[in-house]
């Protein structure tokens, strides 16, 4: 039976190629990029191509950086953990393992938060990410400017080691950093990162006057450090992933008694894109459940029928039972809650991702710099 997928456009980039091919410009050798005597590479959570080009009047320079070719695919689920786990590694989920915001350690009836389970779940940087980082092998070149609530962490051991990072709160600080290495240290790979727009689009969704007021000082940042780089540094803005904004009439709270509950084990994942773990034997049925109940509000799909489908690209033999039994994609402006949880705070949460749609997966890819 057809999934009936979005299908990626064709010759559409990957989030996933952003880096190699970064390297490759400063040898003269990459297929997207112009020839690069250094490059920065500029993260901008949470900002989609399509979040952009609604709110373009308040963001004038991203804006006329690039149209709408200028766009990248980033991986599923469209979460930070397997996005940034892919962006910094060069390779899919289903190959480094990060496959979603909350997976399962086999064996357990634990799902791990993958941004903080290191420092939790005793998960360990250097196995439980299964993919050597790109920055490892680029010795003193490679630099990562970002706040110092990241310093040191275990996703920052399992993504970015092997690089020197610079902490800064403010952003325009971040930024001078990053110009600056970049001109001190000619064929060098600056990470520059900046959560505060995702923040603003969790808390209170991407339609908000803060999101905007967050996208204006993105916009002058990203134009203060194209000014501020020597013209043969390539500058690129890109992204993990987009947002929608989820209003709490469209919330799915599932309750205890909940049908849908029936041979789940447990939860893990995102509300927007649910791992569900069967109990022994029971996965047909819960797959069975949630297609005849879900199937106008989400993608309901096997581990192997996503697998099939190639959304986590190639996976390992190791990483396959981290992805649930039965995946919950949602497809419109719904959230799927445990309402078993007494944690209620994440209901509070309006932007939100993780799913299959276009608004979560397709981010900016804009040249500046050396790359316009």
């Amino acid at each position: 039976m057809s999934l009936s997928l979005p299908a990626d456009p064709p010759r559409s980039r990957s989030l996933t190629g952003v880096l190699t091919q970064s390297v490759a410009a400063m040898e003269g050798a990459s297929d997207w990029f112009a020839p690069a005597r250094s490059v920065i590479v500029f993260l901008v959570d949470g900002l989609g191509a399509h979040n952009l080009a609604a709110r373009r009047g308040h963001a004038r320079f991203l804006s006329a950086a690039g149209g709408r070719r200028d766009v990248a695919r980033t991986v599923f689920p469209s979460t930070t953990a397997a996005a940034l786990t892919s962006l910094l590694t060069g390779v899919d989920p289903g190959v480094h393992g990060i496959v979603g915001y909350r997976t399962r350690i086999p064996g357990t009836l634990i799902a791990s938060n993958q941004l903080h389970g290191w420092e939790t779940d005793g998960l360990d940087p250097h196995s439980w990410q299964r993919h050597e980082p790109l920055f490892a092998a680029l010795a003193d070149r490679a630099f990562v400017v970002s706040k110092p609530t990241y310093t040191g962490t275990g996703f920052t051991e399992a993504t970015l080691r092997g690089a020197a990072f610079f902490p800064a709160d403010d952003l325009d600080e971040r930024v001078a950093i990053a110009a600056d290495l970049a001109a001190r240290h000619p064929g060098s790979l600056t990470y520059l990162y900046a959560p505060e727009l995702d923040t603003a689009g969790h808390r209170d969704g991407w339609e908000s006057d803060r999101w905007t007021d967050a996208l204006e000082r993105i916009d002058g940042a990203a134009r203060r450090l194209v000014e501020a780089v020597d013209p043969r540094t390539g500058v690129l803005v890109t992204a993990d992933h987009g947002m929608v904004d989820v209003p709490a009439h469209k919330h799915v709270l599932l309750r205890e008694g909940d049908r849908l509950l029936e041979g789940v084990a447990l939860i893990g994942g995102e509300p927007r894109m649910l791992h569900l773990y069967a109990e022994d034997a029971s996965a047909h049925a819960v797959a069975a459940a949630w297609k005849e109940g879900e199937a106008g509000r989400a993608w309901v799909m096997t581990r192997e029928e996503a697998i099939s489908a190639g959304l986590f690209g190639a996976v390992d033999d190791e990483v396959r039972p981290r992805i649930g039994d039965v995946l919950i994609a949602a497809r419109g402006r719904f959230a799927y809650y445990d309402d078993r949880e007494a944690d209620k705070r994440p209901q509070r949460m309006v932007g939100q991702h993780g799913s299959l749609t276009d608004e979560e997966r397709t981010v900016p890819l804009l040249r500046l710099g050396a790359f316009a």
